[in-house]
Formats: structure tokens, C-alpha cells, sequence
């Protein structure tokens, strides 16, 4: 524990010294370090761009923190080269199962991976400060990042082209100026808080009490979610696996009641013994109490700032859209931030980010929103709806999708984004433009590591006759071209996608010209 900030402390970190300048000139500047901040920074610097993290922290947290990240997420994490480790350290799950009441059997069960032939599953469990730790030490072997551990921001001043920073360090202050600053510092976010920047929307009475545990006992890997059972009556719990023989046991508590009781070993362990079995020996990882808020920013960009994560908008924990949420939101900005820092792209482009992303933070607070009335019903009426759509779910398959126990992160499309290009034929099946694409197996890898982190080219015997900056995949060339590419992408003979850096469709074609193209990728780049 943190003596300081009294924070779990899961690996310490040396402090980084002050720099010898009281006042320094940075391109891009990233407060906070966590998966956010994290990968943003991995991003731009696979990019070429040099990079400055400041955390206040000199140490990765411990304690309950996120712990389910979707294959959206591990896309991108893969496309930055750490997917595999990280799904190599996690626990892989696809099935999750809800139960009512005594009945053993699920009322209800869903896959999270429902298209197969994907190199990423549809979920792995992992404790964060493992997922900050692999990025820290993917960050550490790039030459053009900067970690700073212990430097706390203290001030600002917004200016027309940079932002001034004033920081804190053990050996006193110093200052910053930055052309941008990238605001991933949290719910309690310093940057929000002296820019007088606020959030709107709802705050949850409902108190969950997390108890993180560790066992010696076999059970399957999925994710398991009860609605009113025998060992926590009127309220509802969930189970789920991490690595290292850790299960997360969260339970519903109710609105008014004693948080330090609460945490108490006499009453967390009747309900972790109730889920588990009476006779199950274990020892406690991490108990808290918690409560939640479905909130975000007005607007995400201002001026050179610009947020990201926690620090521009909350959901509740169930369906794991944080985490997820804030790793989408890197993903999709730093690639329109690198086109800004290369003079490829106006800072109009930003925009489309600032859109974007308060597009998917409100598809995650409606969603999350929805799961929560339906755990927690605020009326009487709502009730008993919630309690005759579990009756009807075990035998009746239209009201299984109406059974809420938080509906899972998956990537958000962006239909209507200014980015796309509208289809010139009404052919198509496919993958439509504004919609994240699909891994496939090629003939030798997958889909989604060819493209690259650039515009890319995905065609079946077409291939530009003059130079266009992009990847370009024919499948044509592969000896076998397969099949289930084909039909999952509707390439037809002589047809073309355009698919943006952060791997959405932007525009498809039957009769792809290099002058469509051309306008499209001019497009997608915020210049026509």
C-alpha cells in the first residue's frame, strides 16, 4: 500500500528525476498511465512520433480494477504487437450463462464469439496492473518514449497552439509546453478538473461489494451471472475467472447500507462460501464496495486537449465497457492525431473523433444504463417485467435477448460518420461502410494483422494502376483464396474495400477506380 496515496500497490516503480530544464517543449504530451494512456502512447510511437507519459504514480495499482477485455480490444492490442502475450497471461472465455433463483440450470446462455475462424477470442479475463505491465515494458523498448513516474500535473493554461503544464516532482516543479495534451488521467481527472469541466448524466444509489479471492478449484471458464440466488436472496451476483487461481465474486447489496460492515470478513465470506461451496478453503485477494455512474463530457476535444477514457466519460462495470470503451477511444484517435502531426490531415479531423467517440460512450451508457435497470429495478413494474422475462427465458427463445445481466462490449459502428463513402451499388452484403471489419484466416495469418496500421486496399483482382497510399491485399494473388473471406466480405470478382488505420470500413466498390479511391481516402482523412 501506498503510504502516499494509499493505493494498492502491485509493482513499484523508481521515480523518475526531474528534468535538468525547469521548462521543456514537447509535441505530444499523455497524462495518465493507465491502458488508456498506455496505449495511446504504444500507438504513437509505433507511428514514429516521440512520446511523454506523466503519471503521478511511481508504481502500477493493485486492487479490483478491470478485468474483462473484448476481442474489439484485443484487436487493437494485437495490432500493436501485444495481443498474443496477452492472451497468452489471460484467461479465454466465449459463453456466458445466467441463472434464476435455485435452478441450476441457466435460464439463458450466449457466445461472445458468435463468428468463428478469428485469431482473438471473444473475451479474456485479466487483471489490469498485468495488461499495464506488459504495455510499460512494450513502451520501454522504444526509444522515442518518455514514462514519468511520479510527476503530477499541478496546473494548465490552454493556449490557441500548446498547452502549458505545470508539473510536480520531489525535486520540485517544472513546466511543460505541448502542442497536444491527451487527457487519460481518470474519473477524477486533474486536466478536467482545473480546465472547470464537468460530466453529465446519472448517478447509481445501488452499492456491489467485489471480493476478489484465491482458490484451488476446477471450474469452467465462463462467465457466470445469478438473478435472485438461494445465497444472496433478492439481489443478484456474478462470478468470474482470472488468472492464477483468482475468481472475482461480485454481489449486489442494495442501496442503503454500511460499506465498512460490509467488507468485513464475517459477512464477505457466508456469501463467497454460499456461490463457491461451504467447504471451499480460500484466501482474500481484494474485498471493496462500490458504486457507479453512467456519465460523460459534453464534448470530448478542446482545443489542444483532448480526453480519453475515464476522464471524458463512466459507465457502470457491468458489461465491461469501461476499459474497453477508453482503449477504443485511443484507437480511434491517435491514428487522425498522426495524419494532424504529419500535415497529412487538418486538426478539423479531430471532429470526427470528438463524434466518434461520444457516439460509442453513448452507445456504453445507454447499454449500461438498460443493464442496470434490469438488475436493479427501480419500480415495482419494472420488477416484475424483469422477473416474467427470466420466467419465459427458459423455455421460450424470444424473450432470452430481453434477459439484461450487462450486455458484453463489442465495437461500435459509426454509420453516419462524415468519414464514410457511400455505396454506388445496392448489391452488397458484406461489411458496410462505418463498421469495424471482421477478421478472416488468409492463407497463411489473419485479416486483421495484414492491414497494417495504415489505410488499406482489401480487393479480389484489382489492384490501383498508379500509386495510392495504402496496404493493398488482393486475394487474387493468395494460391487459395479463402472462402470464408469471400463470403464475410461479399468480394466478389473485381471488388474493393477501403479500410481505415484503426481497421473500419470507409468505402467499398464494385467497379473500383483509382480516382474513387483516391476521393475516398481524401475523405476519410477530413479533406474533402
Amino acid at each position: 500500500m501506498s503510504s502516499e496515496s494509499k493505493i494498492p500497490v502491485w509493482r513499484k516503480l523508481p521515480r523518475t528525476p526531474r528534468p535538468q530544464l525547469a521548462a521543456q517543449r514537447l509535441q505530444t504530451l499523455i497524462v495518465g498511465a493507465g491502458p488508456v494512456g498506455l496505449t495511446a502512447a504504444l500507438d504513437l510511437a509505433q507511428r514514429g512520433h516521440a512520446v511523454t507519459v506523466l503519471s503521478k504514480l511511481d508504481f502500477i495499482a493493485a486492487g479490483s480494477k478491470a478485468i474483462c477485455f473484448s476481442k474489439r480490444t484485443l484487436d487493437i492490442w494485437d495490432r500493436l504487437g501485444i495481443g498474443e502475450t496477452l492472451v497468452e497471461k489471460g484467461v479465454v472465455w466465449n459463453v456466458g450463462k445466467v441463472f434464476w433463483g435455485a435452478d441450476p440450470e441457466p435460464v439463458y446462455q450466449f457466445d461472445m464469439l458468435p463468428v468463428k475462424n478469428q485469431k482473438m477470442p471473444g473475451f479474456i479475463n485479466l487483471q489490469q496492473y498485468s495488461v499495464e505491465q506488459v504495455l510499460v515494458e512494450a513502451l520501454q523498448r522504444l526509444p522515442n518514449v518518455e514514462l514519468r513516474w511520479g510527476h503530477s500535473v499541478a496546473g494548465l493554461k490552454v493556449e490557441e497552439q500548446s498547452v502549458r503544464v505545470s508539473v510536480d516532482t520531489a525535486q520540485g516543479p517544472y513546466t511543460i509546453t505541448t502542442d497536444w495534451l491527451i487527457a487519460c488521467d481518470g474519473c477524477r481527472s486533474s486536466i478536467r478538473g482545473f480546465m472547470g469541466l464537468d460530466f453529465e448524466g446519472r448517478a447509481f444509489e445501488d452499492h456491489f461489494l467485489v471480493a476478489d479471492v484465491r482458490i484451488k478449484q476446477e471450474r469452467p471458464s465462463e462467465r457466470w451471472f445469478w438473478f435472485d440466488p438461494p445465497f444472496h436472496p433478492g439481489q443478484s451476483a456474478l462470478l468470474h475467472k482470472q488468472p492464477d487461481d483468482v475468481w472475482r465474486c461480485d454481489f449486489q447489496l442494495g442501496r442503503e447500507v454500511d460499506r465498512d460492515a460490509c467488507v468485513r470478513p464475517e459477512n464477505v465470506d457466508p456469501l463467497v462460501r454460499g456461490m463457491l461451496g461451504d467447504d471451499i478453503e480460500f484466501t482474500h485477494e481484494w474485498t471493496s464496495v462500490y458504486t457507479f455512474q453512467c456519465r460523460r463530457m459534453s464534448r470530448f476535444v478542446h482545443g489542444r486537449v483532448i480526453f480519453a477514457g475515464d476522464s471524458a466519460h463512466l459507465v457502470s462495470p457491468f458489461g465491461a465497457r469501461g476499459c474497453n470503451g477508453g482503449v477504443a477511444d485511443a484507437d480511434n484517435l491517435v491514428w487522425k492525431l498522426d495524419l494532424i502531426l504529419r500535415d497529412q490531415a487538418p486538426t478539423a479531423l479531430l471532429e470526427t473523433y470528438n463524434d466518434e467517440a461520444i457516439t460509442t460512450a453513448d452507445e456504453n451508457i445507454l447499454n449500461s444504463t438498460r443493464s442496470t435497470d434490469f438488475l436493479s429495478p427501480p419500480t415495482v413494474v419494472s420488477r416484475a417485467f424483469r422477473d416474467s422475462v427470466l420466467e419465459l427465458a427458459a423455455d421460450w427463445p424470444f424473450a432470452r435477448p430481453l434477459v439484461n445481466s450487462g450486455r458484453l462490449s463489442t465495437a461500435v459502428s459509426y454509420p453516419d460518420t462524415s468519414l464514410n463513402t457511400a455505396d454506388t451499388s445496392s448489391d452488397w452484403a458484406g461489411i458496410r461502410p462505418g463498421h469495424f471489419a471482421l477478421d478472416a484466416p488468409l492463407e497463411k495469418g489473419w485479416l486483421l494483422s495484414a492491414l497494417g496500421n495504415r489505410f488499406a486496399l482489401l480487393t479480389h483482382g484489382w489492384a490501383p494502376s498508379a500509386d495510392v497510399d495504402a496496404n493493398v491485399i488482393d486475394v487474387s494473388r493468395l494460391e487459395r483464396a479463402p472462402k470464408i473471406l469471400l463470403e464475410r466480405y461479399d468480394l466478389k470478382p473485381g471488388s474493393a474495400y477501403l479500410i481505415r488505420p484503426d481497421h473500419y470500413v470507409t468505402a467499398r466498390w464494385r467497379q473500383p477506380t483509382v480516382e474513387r479511391v483516391k476521393t475516398a481516402m481524401m475523405r476519410a482523412r477530413g479533406l474533402a
